[in-house]
């Protein structure tokens, strides 16, 4: 919770408002029950009806100024509570935009979701009643109990009798709950994560026909969740009649202790009556401080999760004093000896990767599923650090530089083609919002998605739905493709960016794309030989390491790994071979 208190620290002017007036509203509420005393003994009893309009009327001014207060403290709770959850939110999204691959390999995107939105929903929850009753409670407690003392002794053990049930009955309370309230967010996390899969693969698993199996573990995730809920407000629900029942024990108590008092004309009806007011002034406010206890617990573990991941520690940072590419960029990339292992792994994915991609020049790198080749993007990317070696570009190791001047050097067409809700237009300017015209239709031009937006009657305003679900995998990668060339970047990476193409537009692409690249590098990874036979340089990985480099034709006479992938692909007319 030390945290939210951190976020409090900036609203300091609103709380201590808040506090002035939650203290005001109490003194009012605690002056009423004197008044009702002299009501009773001097203007009833005593036939005193002027009396009794005039306290009559300071009651009344009391109860409104108590009201407004009341009403104020409400606005100034919800006002900071909104903030506070504000900030926080706004926090996290901007720490989980700087993680690393390795960072979302340790929190899962369901959890992070779960933890921007409900979990700050609850801390919202408790910050706008702990303003109102947290710091109420207290002054009315022990205003309440001083006040009860001074009007009888001989009655407050009563009220200390009720005050011992309470505290034990929510001690018990808090005891039972909290572990369960740990378990609930953690299920809450589950219940996204199977839900998330079950939306995102819905294909698949019709395709499958294994909508049964996922109903049992979407079931069994609820059904987790359901019962530990049910478990925690089952004992939440026994607070009430509790606290209610205690209470009209006391009240009960105090009648008959007051009666006897009053008989023995130890004290007047006025008192005892006053005295009745304070008991349940007193209970009422332990009654808040338990539905205090109640939200607190669970509140404070959405406060852990929230500080888990803004105190998480980036495992790439950029450079207090990072270096910058001159005026005279020349767009070379070096892989001097990488290496690399995943994070808390012992085993290296790559190995002495060394290799140069030259200005002007197209790279490709081949290699069996799992040879390392979206790691080497990734790397370069700076999705990960290496592990050993350099990676530069232009002579500048790429960890001097800032990730964001690394990135703009650089457009990169992801493996999975994303795509956002919005429209074409909206997506292709996503790689640079001023973009012209001119520029947009050439880079759509090149990625051989003209005739495709040329057949939509909206053309550039057609509609595309949340992850790009309302066109083909081959459209999609078309608009990614053409995304990246917004950019005019002098470094092109294409990770398996083609797969989705037929063989007539995947040629045409790439012979669009070496004539009109003009000076940047093309860095190509791909499955298919037949959309890297013209690269001027092609990069042959085997489990980790470099097998070969060269042409084509020069890999298929000198490296046996290359001349595999080829020969099971295409034939040796094909090959030229």
């Amino acid at each position: 919770m030390s945290k939210v208190f951190e976020y409090m620290k900036q609203y300091i002017g609103m709380v201590l408002m808040a506090v002035a007036l939650l203290f005001v509203q109490a003194m009012c509420d605690l002056s009423l029950p004197d008044y009702m005393s002299d009501i009773v003994d001097t203007g009833v009893i005593g036939g005193n009806i002027q009396f009794i309009v005039n306290t009559g009327m300071k009651m009344l001014g009391l109860t409104l100024l108590s009201a407004a207060c009341a009403i104020i403290v409400g606005f100034l709770g919800a006002r900071i509570a909104a903030y506070v959850s504000r900030d926080m939110r706004s926090d996290v999204f901007k720490k989980v935009q700087n993680f690393s691959s390795a960072e979302f390999d340790k929190f899962s995107t369901a959890s992070l979701i779960t933890r921007t939105t409900n979990d700050i929903t609850q801390i919202q929850t408790l910050l706008v009643m702990m303003i109102r009753m947290l710091l109420y409670a207290p002054i009315v407690a022990v205003g309440g109990a001083i006040k009860a003392l001074n009007n009888s002794v001989s009655m407050s053990g009563s009220i200390l009798v009720a005050i011992i049930c309470i505290v034990g009955f929510m001690l018990f309370l808090f005891a039972v709950a909290f572990p369960k309230m740990q378990i609930v967010q953690k299920l809450v996390d589950r219940l996204n994560l199977v839900s998330r899969e079950n939306l995102e693969g819905i294909l698949v698993i019709r395709s499958f026909s294994s909508q049964k199996f996922e109903l049992d573990r979407f079931d069994k995730a609820n059904k987790d969740l359901t019962s530990t809920n049910l478990f925690v407000n089952r004992f939440i629900a026994l607070m009430m009649p509790v606290m209610m029942l205690i209470m009209n024990i006391t009240t009960v108590a105090i009648v008959w202790v007051g009666a006897k008092q009053v008989a023995t004309l130890n004290i007047d009806i006025g008192t005892m009556m006053a005295f009745m007011q304070y008991a349940m002034l007193i209970i009422m406010a332990f009654l808040m401080i338990s539905v205090m206890f109640i939200l607190i617990p669970r509140a404070a573990v959405s406060a852990n999760r929230i500080k888990d991941v803004l105190n998480t520690e980036e495992s790439i940072k950029d450079k207090e004093k990072p270096d910058h590419f001159g005026n005279d960029f020349t767009p070379n990339i070096e892989f001097r000896d990488v290496g690399f292992e995943y994070p808390e792994s012992d085993v290296n994915v790559l190995q002495n990767i060394s290799f140069t991609a030259k200005k002007g020049q197209t790279t490709a790198i081949i290699g069996a599923t799992g040879s390392g080749k979206s790691t080497v993007v990734n790397l370069l990317m700076r999705f990960y650090d290496v592990t050993s070696g350099n990676i530069l570009i232009d002579g500048i190791d790429i960890r001097d530089l800032t990730r964001y001047e690394l990135r703009e050097k650089i457009g990169y067409v992801p493996q999975k083609s994303v795509l956002f809700s919005g429209d074409i237009s909206s997506n292709l300017h996503y790689a640079d919002p001023n973009s012209t015209d001119e520029n947009i239709d050439r880079a759509a031009s090149i990625a051989q998605a003209t005739d495709f937006i040329q057949s939509k009657p909206e053309r550039y305003d057609y509609a595309i739905s949340e992850g790009g679900s309302n066109v083909s995998g081959g459209q999609k990668q078309r608009l990614s493709i053409a995304r990246a060339l917004v950019k005019n970047a002098p470094i092109y990476i294409f990770d398996d960016s083609f797969s989705a193409l037929d063989l007539k537009t995947d040629k045409k692409l790439r012979e669009a794309l070496k004539r009109e690249t003009g000076e940047s590098i093309i860095l190509l990874v791909a499955q298919r030989v037949g959309s890297i036979m013209n690269a001027e340089q092609i990069v042959v990985l085997d489990n980790g390491r470099i097998a070969g480099i060269g042409t084509h034709q020069e890999l298929l006479e000198k490296c046996d790994v290359y001349y595999q992938i080829a020969i099971s692909q295409l034939s040796k007319e094909e090959l030229n071979i």
